[in-house]
């Protein structure tokens, strides 16, 4: 699936990945590929992105993502999620 990441600041990543993990209000929920369309609002918490090609990564922000193992994070305040045609957009504060 297709994956954008946009702070107020700059867009942090355009590429593929494989899932994403999301903080929602009412717990973390996680995105698949062709997942049904979804909208919802995000909570602080630890964006997980399996799958994501860290040379896409804008480099003035490749320093906030943590690598382990086979997953990247992101940590966040909040934001919007939005799922529809097998391109999910996150935005983060």
């Amino acid at each position: 699936m297709r994956l954008e990441i946009i702070s107020p600041e700059a867009t942090l990543y355009q590429g593929d990945v494989t899932s994403v993990i999301v903080p929602g209000v009412n717990g973390s929920f996680q995105i698949l590929e062709r997942h049904a369309a979804i909208a919802s609002v995000l909570q602080k918490g630890e964006l997980i992105i399996k799958g994501i090609d860290r040379q896409l990564l804008t480099a003035s922000h490749a320093d906030s993502f943590q690598t382990k193992a086979d997953e990247t994070s992101l940590l966040i305040q909040g934001g919007a999620v939005e799922m529809k045609h097998n391109k999910l957009i996150v935005l983060i504060d």
